[in-house]
Order: structure tokens, then C-alpha cells, then sequence
């Protein structure tokens, strides 16, 4: 009998900096937005500014890189490239981290549905985050899933049970060692799969490939 990874899709966003990190490097959010379209989603970032151009990921990511070296780095990429998968539309942002902040996908989700997942090596702190109009329902630190919070903080349990995190806090240095064994390496990934089973799409590779609107984000 054989078994499938519920990780293996995913690993590709996991690659380490040194492996070159992958074709998102090691600083990326994407999210997944119901009740909107692309164009409705780039101008949700613009803040009404901008409705988006054509392009493809390549596109994206250079315009991205410019910002970067730009403003050196502290303001994300300054981009984001959307497309339609099924009911959601998905958001990429290179080298950036705004949707999962809290002020931010508060904004993002007001009538309509957001789940944003951020890798972020250099702060070391990978971010999840699913709000519905205005209010975040659940959010962790992926490399804490114990740690929830939000409006509705066990709305997701079940689909993070089946994916093997766990949720109770560590009790002892034991179970701490434990548990950072098993959350570290795996947060990103499992983070990935989380989101494909809440919105019914897999963030593979593959989707960088498909055509986008790309537009600029706004300082929030």
C-alpha cells in the first residue's frame, strides 16, 4: 500500500537560501482571495490606484527585484501579480510580507474572503493568516501552530490535525524540543497544504506559469 505526502507539492517553497531558494527566493506571501476579481484584488492593494497590467510571473518578479534595489529592501516588493484558480483568486508577492499583517489583510478582506501565508528566513517568522470581512478568524506563526489566535482561533483544527501539527502547547522542555523538531523544517510546506484544503487550490509551481495582472501595492 502506498501513501501520499500531503507536503510533497509543497516543497518547492521550501528550498533553503543556499539551494537558491526557488524561484520565490525565501521571501514571499501569497494569498487566496474569494468574492473578488484579479482586477478587483490589485486595486484592493493599489487602494484604488491601479487595476493591473498583463504579465506574466517573469514580469512580476522584475519589476519586484527593481523595487527591492530601489528602496533596498525594507519595503517588500513593492508588486503583487494575481490570476483566477477556480472560485479564489490567487495574489503573489515577491519579496514581500504585507497580507498577513494584521492592519493589512483586515483591509484586504472587507467584504470578501482572505487567506494569506508568508515565508519570511530573515525574520524568521512565517506567517498564516484567514479573515473574513474585516476580521481575522485564525492566524499563526507556522512554526507555532499551538499558537492561534484570531476571532474563531480552532476553526481549522481538523484540517491541521490531518496535516500532523500540533496543537496543544508543549508542557516541558521535552515536548518543546520536540515540537520545534517537527514544526521547523516542515512550516512552510504544511502552511501550503493548509491553505490548499481550506480553498481547494494547491499552490504548485506550475502556476507561476499562467498569465497575471501585476500591479503596485500601496503603502498601508
Amino acid at each position: 500500500m502506498t501513501t501520499t505526502d500531503p507536503l510533497a507539492s509543497f516543497q518547492w517553497l521550501n528550498m533553503p537560501e543556499g539551494a537558491g531558494g526557488g524561484p520565490l527566493d525565501v521571501i514571499f506571501s501569497v494569498a487566496f482571495f474569494r468574492g473578488l476579481d484579479p482586477a478587483q484584488v490589485v486595486r484592493r492593494f493599489s487602494r484604488g490606484d491601479d487595476s493591473g497590467q498583463e504579465s506574466d510571473f517573469d514580469g512580476l518578479d522584475e519589476k519586484a527585484l527593481e523595487f527591492v534595489h530601489e528602496t533596498h529592501g525594507g519595503d517588500g516588493g513593492g508588486h503583487v501579480g494575481v490570476f483566477q484558480a477556480g472560485e479564489w483568486c490567487v495574489a503573489i508577492e515577491p519579496y514581500g510580507w504585507m497580507v498577513t499583517l494584521h492592519e493589512v489583510v483586515t483591509k484586504l478582506s472587507r467584504g470578501c474572503e482572505v487567506l494569506a501565508v508568508t515565508r519570511h528566513d530573515y525574520a524568521a517568522e512565517h506567517s498564516f493568516a484567514y479573515a473574513i470581512d474585516g476580521t481575522i478568524v485564525t492566524g499563526y506563526r507556522l512554526r507555532h501552530p499551538y499558537d492561534r489566535y484570531g476571532s474563531d482561533p480552532d476553526r481549522l483544527n481538523g484540517f491541521m490535525r490531518e496535516l500532523g501539527m500540533g496543537l496543544d502547547k508543549p508542557a516541558d522542555d521535552t515536548e518543546w524540543d520536540a515540537v520545534w523538531d517537527t514544526n521547523h523544517d516542515t512550516a512552510v510546506p504544511r502552511g501550503f497544504a493548509l491553505a490548499a484544503k481550506v480553498t481547494g487550490v494547491p499552490f504548485t509551481s506550475d502556476l507561476l506559469g499562467r498569465p497575471m495582472l501585476v500591479g503596485r501595492i500601496r503603502e498601508r
